[in-house]
């Protein structure tokens, strides 16, 4: 063991001593690794922040929340396809099925009813919003979802039943109806060319690439939006949200609803079912598999980036074995052995692999931090990808110095002492 440790310490010592002495030649060397694994690393971090981004987004819709839609949001049990023309023609859930929904299915700790759709222009003075979404909910809405509300409040029941002209209005959306910091809660914004009256604001929540975000949202009772827009299952579909109950699981709520809604729908025992419930699981199902083959794409791409890096470390381990032939000579004379000498030139081309590794993180580092806060989206650098830079540089050293350290592990060393 101490014969290992003095092996390392010297290798350690001569790896530092190549940096001071052959400084050009080292750097432009770690310049390679550097950049491979700036390459590599930054894909994977990409990406990585990418998959966040959106698992975090969809989260948002309620893990456990069993959505009641006209559409499936992927091909049905025993399709092979997205058999669109056999939904097409089904009814859309309703406000009277929802209600059944919510006093039938006792594994139910949660029902509401929500209406998501392209929203109008919303509009205070000069001020005017024309791209924010809105979404008409019933009463148990704040019950299935959780929403965080910095300003005002939710809906009272008496509110939703009645269609009151109120709305709740997303960070983003206040933001730009209302400057310099003025409160909205209390004042009043024109929908529809109706005046509704804002009695909360949601708090800020960040981008999202699935546009799950409440801060571009219009949130109003379902009643009222049913007064001001046509349900029609095509171009705006409701949908029922079903969240169970503690130590109730999805698959026990589905079979559940599903005995409801067929009876509500009067479907005759061997028919399919012409409705769809729908989970997160499928979408999360599907970006698994998206980022599963993103994953070796980028490993693919960055790979070609390590190889330069790769070829480079061979390169000046082969110079620095030449260099130190006749120190090879003496040490073997002395009775150094052939794995003393392989170890040496490996350890050697590892520590100055990770050395190329670690300024490679550091400039992902500082991208990430950059990035981050010039496009306002969350790019991470987390310890998985550290620890895989840092082992991508320990594998690319120990391969590219291998060769070289098993010619100089197999000199003579007469032949390596008289060697000029």
């Amino acid at each position: 063991m101490q014969i290992l440790l003095r092996i390392f310490n010297e290798s350690v010592a001569l790896a530092i001593r190549e940096l001071r002495v052959n400084k050009l030649r080292t750097i432009l060397t770690l310049l390679g690794i550097s950049i491979g694994i700036f390459c590599v690393i930054s894909i994977f971090s990409s990406v990585d922040s990418l998959e966040n981004n959106l698992r975090t987004g969809i989260g948002k819709l309620g893990n456990d929340v069993v959505y009641i839609n006209k559409f499936p949001w992927g091909p049905e049990e025993g399709d092979t396809e997205y058999a669109w023309w056999r939904y097409w023609n089904r009814p859309y859930a309703t406000y009277e099925e929802m209600k059944r929904v919510q006093a039938a299915v006792s594994s139910a700790e949660a029902v509401a009813i929500s209406v998501w759709m392209g929203g109008p222009v919303v509009k205070n003075g000069d001020r005017n919003v024309s791209n924010a979404t809105l979404n008409g909910v019933s009463q148990e809405f704040n019950e299935v979802m959780n929403l965080d509300i910095s300003a005002g409040r939710y809906f009272t029941p008496q509110e939703s039943m009645s269609g009151t002209p109120i709305v709740i209005l997303g960070s983003e959306v206040a933001a730009q109806l209302f400057a310099g910091g003025v409160n909205p809660v209390g004042k009043e914004v024109d929908v529809f060319g109706d005046k509704l009256t804002v009695i909360g604001v949601f708090a800020k929540e960040g981008k999202s690439l699935v546009n799950t975000s409440n801060d571009n949202v219009i949130m109003v009772p379902y009643f009222y939006l049913t007064s001001k827009v046509k349900i029609d299952g095509f171009q705006v579909e409701p949908a029922i949200m079903v969240r169970p109950k503690d130590g109730v699981t999805v698959d026990e709520l589905k079979d559940e609803i599903r005995s409801v809604m067929r009876a509500a729908r009067r479907i005759p025992p061997k028919v399919k079912d012409n409705f769809a419930m729908n989970q997160i699981s499928i979408i999360s199902g599907q970006i698994t598999a998206i980022f599963g083959v993103l994953d070796v794409v980028a490993l693919i791409i960055g790979g070609f980036a390590i190889l330069v890096g790769g070829f480079g470390i061979a390169n000046i381990m082969f110079v620095s074995v030449r260099e130190r032939t006749n120190l090879i000579g003496i040490k073997k004379a002395l009775g150094a052995k052939n794995y003393f000498i392989l170890l040496e030139f490996l350890i050697e081309s590892v520590i100055l692999a990770i050395i190329g590794g670690i300024i490679g993180l550091v400039l992902v580092f500082f991208t990430v931090k950059g990035l981050s806060a010039a496009i306002d989206f969350a790019l991470v650098l987390d310890l998985r990808n550290i620890l895989r830079g840092l082992i991508v540089s320990s594998v690319i050293g120990l391969i590219a110095g291998f060769w070289p350290a098993w010619s100089a592990s197999r000199l003579n060393p007469v032949d390596a002492i008289r060697f000029k």
